[in-house]
């Protein structure tokens, strides 16, 4: 079976998809909690593992495809198309912006795990909502990339 999923292009796609899309959802859900200024900080912290534990695994994932597909046969179809473009800044993009949201949740975890009179002063409580809002949306930003990525390979 996992020989199944390490050969299979379309499987890995989705499950590196799936997870990404299952760690936004966790984002968002924390972010959910955080304006509606709910109490349960134990619910946080484990919406926030789920998020990190999601995006880690979109992240191997990603890259596994991306060591073994991308790069010897997805990538010069793209340059050889007419929207070399869609490697050329939107994937050299994502590449760079995709390293940052793992850090970035592990960040927003660590932040929850604050004793709970750090966790609810209003400042640093205002930076966490800033922080899990921009990484949701540098995620989704990525997934819109994705999108772009695999329709110039479809194109070509």
């Amino acid at each position: 079976m996992l020989d199944f999923i390490l050969q299979n292009k379309p499987v890995l796609v989705g499950l590196h998809l799936g997870f990404a899309i299952l760690g936004i959802d966790f984002l968002l859900w924390l972010l959910g909690e955080l304006v509606a200024n709910a109490k349960n900080q134990r619910r946080m912290r484990w919406v926030a593992w789920g998020a990190v534990i999601s995006f880690a695994f979109s992240w191997l994932i990603g890259g596994y495809y991306y060591v073994k597909f991308y790069g010897s046969i997805v990538k010069p179809v793209i340059l050889g198309s007419v929207a070399p473009w869609a490697h050329q800044v939107v994937m050299e993009s994502k590449e760079h912006i995709f390293l940052f949201i793992l850090p970035l949740s592990v960040t927003i975890l660590l932040l929850t795990m604050l004793t709970g009179q750090e966790f609810n002063d209003a400042g640093l409580k205002r930076a966490v909502k800033k922080l899990t809002a921009i990484t949701a949306l540098l995620a989704l930003l990525i997934g819109l990339m994705g999108f772009v990525i695999s329709a110039a390979a479809r194109w070509a």
